[in-house]
């Protein structure tokens, strides 16, 4: 059985250790062969760029060798995918090599598309890269009062990422001294502060108790930089001195570009996490690069990267696939410097958001160590 996995984040990390730890003799014999296809050497902790922005971390500790994080038996190639193909069950990588397989895995993550609302790129912060979140950073620790305008894309990677930036920078400028002299405004494209309705009303007490200012049904259409406004498809219009973004994302140009799906997202059964359409029995979909219903998040990732990786390994050992995926997801929720709360939910349960506390902090900030032991898939 030969299993190729095109992806090494999260997604692509923990399903490759998982399948190798069930798989350990067959892949030993022969029996089975595990390789991972991807663009870098580097594994990242993307969730980090926000205590970058904020000067509580730096880019460093957010890296790791990817080879360090893979069990042995993993043959793990630096070789970026460029074309699929379905049909003849091979993909072809940027040196031209054709890997073969039996099962694919495609876990080629997202990005933020700042250049799909015009001025967006040129006028905007946002903490989805080291070097951006830096430039965020300096932007912050110049800034000396003014209205911050927080603004959001869909689909979007990290989907508590506009609240966690949003009381975080509050935190910051209270520290600061300058609360009295910055106004934070903002903004989310559907009727309510978030895509999960209990976490919106959650949010929704948080704002009034801070004074933040927001708008709903704001939906991007361009930035003007000269007049140093954001405007709407609504038609409204919003003045900023400080434009704080978060971008629509895309699925990676390689899906795109190979028609496995609209704006680079992979149409995914639900349940099985297959690939939907003629080649399914044989693709598997994971993380960011689906289609699903659910968040953008590491969670997601991680928990369908192990129900994928105990299917592939009984579709071995026994010839069938033995779980499904019920949609869960665990999103830790900064609700400032030291205060945190958590959005846990599935396909049919929605979440129930309590009070932020340090306790929950604490643990977020003891999780951001944990993680390279999760990707490894010992958590």
């Amino acid at each position: 059985m030969r299993i190729v996995v095109v992806g090494g984040g999260m997604a692509g990390t923990i399903f490759a250790n998982n399948v190798a730890r069930r798989l350990t003799s067959e892949l030993r014999s022969g029996k089975a062969r595990l390789t991972m296809l991807t663009a870098s050497d580097k594994h990242i902790y993307q969730p980090g760029w926000l205590y970058v922005a904020l000067g509580r971390m730096t880019p460093d500790q957010l890296e790791r060798e990817q080879a360090s994080l893979l069990e042995p038996e993993i043959k793990l190639h630096v070789d970026p995918v460029k074309s699929f193909d379905l049909g003849a069950k091979h993909v072809v990588t940027a040196s031209g090599k054709v890997h073969e397989y039996d099962i694919l895995v495609i876990a080629t993550g997202s990005r933020p598309a700042a250049e799909d609302v015009p001025g967006l790129k040129e006028n905007s912060f946002h903490c989805y890269s080291a070097e951006d979140a830096l430039k965020l950073y300096d932007r912050l620790s110049a800034f000396n009062g003014g209205r911050i305008v927080v603004t959001v894309g869909l689909p979007h990677k990290c989907p508590m990422i506009p609240l966690e930036i949003t009381f975080t920078m509050h935190d910051y400028f209270r520290d600061r001294g300058l609360l009295d002299k910055t106004e934070f405004y903002y903004t989310y494209p559907i009727g309510r502060l978030h895509s999960l309705e209990n976490v919106a009303l959650w949010a929704n007490g948080e704002f009034a108790e801070r004074g933040i200012h927001q708008e709903t049904f704001f939906n991007m259409k361009e930035v003007d930089g000269s007049k140093a406004v954001v405007r709407s498809e609504e038609g409204s219009e919003i003045a900023y001195d400080l434009l704080v973004s978060v971008p629509p994302h895309r699925g990676q140009k390689v899906i795109e570009e190979n028609s496995l799906g609209a704006n680079g997202w992979i149409p995914t059964d639900r349940h099985s996490l297959h690939m939907q359409g003629d080649h399914g029995d044989s693709v598997i979909v994971l993380g960011d690069t689906t289609n699903l219903p659910i968040s953008k998040a590491g969670s997601t990732a991680h928990f369908e990267a192990e129900v994928a990786a105990e299917n592939v390994a009984t579709r071995v050992k026994i010839g069938r696939e033995v779980r499904s995926y019920d949609g869960k997801v665990f999103c830790f929720i900064e609700a400032g410097k030291d205060r945190a709360t958590y959005a846990m939910f599935n396909y049919q349960k929605p979440p129930q958001p309590r009070a932020p506390n340090a306790a929950m902090h604490a643990f977020k900030m003891a999780y951001n160590q944990l993680y390279w032991a999760s990707v490894r898939g010992l958590l």
